[in-house]
Parts: C-alpha cells; structure tokens; sequence
C-alpha cells in the first residue's frame, strides 16, 4: 500500500484533453483505492458519465475548456492542470518515454506567468525549515554528481574551448517553437531572436548554441536557419548533455528554458529573457519582471519548492508514489543501464523514433472520424 496519498486522486477523476496513450503513461500518478478514472472531451460527455461536485476534473496542459471551467466556478470545484514536471525520465517525452515525476496544479501552470501557479505561491509564501532545506542541499548534491535534468539520454563529454581567445563562453539554450512556455512565458521571442540578441550584446563570447533534444530528434518544431547560427554561434552542440554543456559555459541565456534551472543548480550567472518559473526571486538576472514575485530567495529555497514540495514522483522501478530522493536513485540505474546496455539503448531509440511517427499517421487516418489519440 502507498504511504503517500493525494487528496485529488479520490472519488471520480475527470480528464480533458487527453488520450488513451497519454492516460497509459501517466496513470500511476492518479492512484487511490476504488477511485474512477474517466477520459472526457466535453463537459457534456462528462456529466452523461457521472461528473458532479464531489469529483476532481484534470486538464492536460494549458488548453481552455470555457465550459467545463465555467461549470467548476459554479460547483466551487478545483481544476488541476498537467504537465511534466523537472527531472522526467532518461528517454524523451516526446518518444513516449514515461514520466517519473508531474506538475499537478490547482491554481495554473507553473510556466504561464500570466497568473500564479501552485510553485509561485510555494516560493512567494512557504516558511523553509532547517531540515527541509538541508534535504534540498542533498537533492542538489544528487543531481549534480548525477549530471541529471529534465530529459537524461545524451553522454556526458567534456567540451573543449581555447578560451584565451575569447571573453567568456555563453550558452544558449533553444526551446520548442511551439511550447506553451514560449507562447505564454517567451514574449513574443523566439530562438533565433534569442540568438540574435545574445550576440549583440556579447560580441566577443564564444556562444555555445545547443537545440531542444525534442527539436533534434525530429518530433517538434524549433530550428534555426543556417544563415543565423553561421553569424551567431561559434559552435553547435547536439550530440552532448546539457550538463556538459553547463560545465564549460560562464552564462547561460536561456528564454523560459528548464536549462536555466540546471544551470542554477550547477552554480552559473543565468539570464533570462522571458519569465520562466525559477526568475524573478534574486536569482537570475531577468530582462522581464512579474509584480507577483517579490521574495528573494537562496538556491537551497528554490530546490526545496521545485524538487521536493511541488512535484508528484513514482518509482522508475514500482511505478508507486515516492520521494524525489528514491526517484533519483532509481533513474541513475536506469540512466547507467541505458548507457552500458547497448539494445536496451536501442530499443528506447527505436521506440522513440516509430511511436510518434506512428502516432502522426494514425491521426491523420482519423482525422476525418474526429477521434484522437
């Protein structure tokens, strides 16, 4: 039996904006004994099932449901929102590699600034105990001997840079063209803009570009045109981890990236230029601002909100309800058995390659039936 409950989880759970694929992968985090998990694409469809006060309705992502929103404001009902949370798994997302840890938000999404989230009000107001931010200092120790963040499949590799020859090394970090963190939180910016605008300002860095692994693989948008990288990056970087790639950099310039996050935690000047969840509390120098965030916080006060208090983890191994500390310890094994184990490796390759290839054509064979998967 799992020691950790979530209140959410009990009773009915309606979910919107999902699919039977994204339910199979995300499905352990919504356990509870006899509870009612059911897939719904309008509030119509869910009241026909059984919605009613008493049941808890999940939307995956930002998207709007005006009528299902409209109908929790009348029934004084909570709507959480989803989203992967900030140490995710070794594969990609995006290749349908399962999450081990969630944002489950009652208030927003942790990457729109244009309202709070559940993590701004954890860093804005929560009182960190002597204990609770000695376990963020162990958490920062594990992740950075581990070199772990989000996504954790590219090696490890020293990078080489003649650095006599230039001020300092700046990496910036590209994103997803359409991810809602660059929609809502970017701007109006995009990557190249990012590029652009670093440059300018840096003309004698040695700029570190390195592209979304997401962007890399194929499986979503975000390149840059030659004609831009070719004036403003000395180099590109798409075969070696984000850790490596933090470890030769000075700065790190990044738009709403989970990059700049990393970054923080490996003790680098990071600057952002839209408003990701980890600026605006005296940590980052921030070219927007967000009257909402008027704390400054220390590093370990940061960690302890974003990887300890505000995530939902499961065991890589068990898939049951843990501690940031076990999820840790278990994606290293299984970080070092994708490393060392050659066809596991590539069967994880494989499986992110076809599935959302795979995925796309069976969409678009459905698309005149307007079923989704």
């Amino acid at each position: 039996m799992n020691s950790i409950e979530y209140p959410s989880n009990q009773n009915k759970l309606y979910f919107f904006n999902f699919s039977p694929w994204r339910m199979m992968q995300i499905e352990s985090f919504f356990y509870a004994p006899n509870n009612q998990k059911i897939i719904c694409k309008t509030l119509e469809e869910a009241l026909t099932k059984g919605l009613d006060k008493k049941s808890n309705i999940f939307i995956y992502g930002i998207i709007e449901f005006s009528e299902v929103e409209s109908f929790a404001r009348e029934q004084n009902m909570t709507i959480y929102r989803i989203e992967d949370a900030f140490i995710r798994s070794v594969a990609l997302g995006s290749g349908f590699a399962k999450p081990y840890s969630l944002s489950i938000d009652s208030r927003g999404i942790y990457f729109d600034p244009r309202r709070p989230s559940d993590l701004e009000y954890l860093l804005e107001n929560y009182e960190f105990s002597d204990e609770l931010l000695e376990r963020a200092r162990n958490v920062r120790d594990e992740v950075i001997s581990s070199k772990f963040s989000k996504y954790n499949h590219l090696v490890h590799q020293e990078i080489q840079i003649d650095r006599e020859e230039y001020s300092k090394v700046i990496l910036v970090t590209g994103q997803v063209e359409d991810d809602m963190s660059i929609k809502f939180g970017a701007f109006g910016l995009n990557n190249s803009d990012l590029l652009q605008m670093v440059k300018e300002k840096n003309p004698n860095a040695y700029i570190i570009y390195k592209p979304h692994p997401d962007v890399l693989s194929g499986n979503r948008l975000g390149n840059i045109s030659k004609e831009i990288t070719d004036v403003c990056a000395n180099e590109i970087q798409t075969d070696v981890s984000i850790d490596s790639c933090i470890a030769i950099s000075d700065e790190i310039h990044t738009l709403t990236s989970g990059a700049g996050f990393d970054a923080l935690l490996r003790g680098k000047m990071v600057f952002t230029y839209g408003m990701p969840f980890y600026a605006g509390w005296g940590l980052t120098t921030d070219y927007r601002k967000c009257d909402r965030r008027t704390r400054n916080l220390t590093l370990d006060e940061l960690i302890a909100s974003t990887l300890i208090l505000f995530p939902r983890y499961i065991s890589p191994k068990t898939g049951k309800f843990c501690e940031v500390e076990q999820t840790l310890e278990e994606l290293k094994d299984e970080q070092e058995r994708y490393f060392n184990d050659r066809l596991y490796r590539y069967r994880l390759k494989a499986k992110g390659y076809i599935l959302p290839r795979g995925r796309k054509l069976i969409r678009l064979l459905l698309k005149p039936f307007k079923l989704k998967v």
